[in-house]
């Protein structure tokens, strides 16, 4: 027979182990909150390993009872880190709650009525309730994308399994007689099933983090860290998609090519950090008037770009003008008077000459802008990809005193 300090030695390696793991990947990444959890439940489930190694060595009744609701919390843990990964609030009197259910169970049914099956049915199910709460939200279809949710779930499942079964036996009896310091051989083995799993959980939480700062990661290189939008490469990665399916169903989009009339001024005048916040402010206001469907990029410096499925250049046109309104308002807003915000605006629709060339359509919508620039600026133009260029006037802004 296995002896029940063994088993507590192989759960304190392990679980420290893992605990030094999750320690790391909370100190590199503090933003990621349910590490956190997972440190905790990792390093406490060591502890209550540690606790319980001391029955049979002094009184068995404190490192049963203190043993057994460290790991019970270990497991409210984990499952509260689980929570916070898909953005879900914890509740911590559940996990108090548990834990004191079991220590007062375990209590009772030692001191008591001395009954170690019922002392194992206790300890599985104050165990399994905050791992069943968890399969919910590993196991909803868009959470299944992560492979390591989908490991995670499936290693979840076991445990409830394992836990189940090990009580139902502990009830009948299989397996023979159990005692403080030793199982029979059917419970010691459904014990290392127990640490297996436990670690095969924490790979699969370990995959799940992996693949979500990754996915942060891949975000990060999407967005401009000035204005928050999306920048040049997530201009042209959504250009290229919607150059494919407009070549299948044939659905126009339209681009607009945005440049800050007299943005070099402002810098010279009024310093870089006065730029980057007109930079800030221009992109809130033109995001404002876009639908949610619509892609606002800054492409470098002063310039920007919108991306508008569906849209023809009619549509464009409207949107530009919305768009040169909304930078007008916001040079009247402006509580100094100094700084006037005004942008010229080129208008460009895909058609099937453009197929899947985005920088073509781009190259169309530079031309527009160009043109609009020449015209006096504060002012969109569309390209007509059938005649020149035809600008589209709109009366310039009129200085701020």
């Amino acid at each position: 027979m296995l002896s029940v300090p063994t088993l507590w030695v192989v759960f304190l390696i392990n679980f420290f182990a893992l605990g030094l793991v999750w320690t790391h990947v909370m100190r590199s990444y503090p933003s990621f909150t349910p590490a956190r959890y997972w440190t905790a439940g990792c390093f406490i489930l060591s502890a209550g390993a540690a606790i319980g190694m001391l029955r049979g060595v002094i009184d068995n009744t404190g490192p049963m009872i203190v043993g057994g609701g460290s790991i019970v919390l270990a497991a409210c843990l984990i499952g509260m880190g689980i929570y916070r990964f898909y953005g879900r609030s914890v509740s911590w009197w559940l996990a108090i709650g548990l834990t004191l259910w079991c220590m007062a169970g375990l209590a009772f049914f030692l001191l008591v009525v001395n009954s170690m099956a019922a002392r194992i049915v206790i300890y599985s199910v104050t165990q399994g309730i905050p791992i069943a709460l968890t399969l919910p939200l590993m196991l909803d279809r868009t959470a299944r994308r992560n492979p390591g949710a989908r490991m995670a779930a499936t290693v979840a499942i076991l445990m409830i399994a394992v836990f189940a079964v090990r009580s139902c036996a502990a009830l009948a009896g299989v397996g023979g007689e159990l005692t403080v310091v030793h199982f029979n051989d059917f419970q010691a083995a459904m014990v290392l099933m127990l640490v297996f799993l436990s670690m095969a959980l924490n790979f699969g939480l370990l995959l799940m983090a992996i693949d979500r700062l990754r996915s942060e990661v891949e975000n990060l290189a999407l967005v401009d860290d000035l204005t928050g939008i999306a920048n040049r490469r997530h201009l042209l990665q959504r250009m290229h998609e919607q150059c494919e399916m407009s070549m299948r169903s044939g659905e126009p989009f339209a681009v607009l090519a945005i440049d800050l009339d007299g943005f070099k001024a402002i810098n010279d005048s009024h310093g870089h950090a006065a730029g980057d916040e007109c930079l800030r402010r221009f992109a809130s206001a033109a995001q404002s008037r876009l639908r949610p469907c619509d892609l606002l990029a800054r492409t470098g410096g002063d310039e920007f770009c919108v991306v508008m499925p569906a849209t023809t250049l009619r549509e464009g046109a409207m949107f530009a003008r919305f768009i040169i309104e909304e930078s007008r308002t916001l040079s009247q807003q402006d509580s100094d008077g100094r700084i006037t915000i005004a942008a010229s605006i080129g208008v460009a629709q895909w058609t099937f000459q453009v197929g899947l060339h985005p920088e073509r359509l781009i190259a169309a919508a530079d031309a527009a802008l160009y043109n609009a620039k020449k015209l006096g600026k504060d002012r969109y133009a569309v390209h007509d990809p059938d005649s020149e260029t035809m600008p589209t006037l709109v009366p310039p802004l009129r200085k701020i005193a």
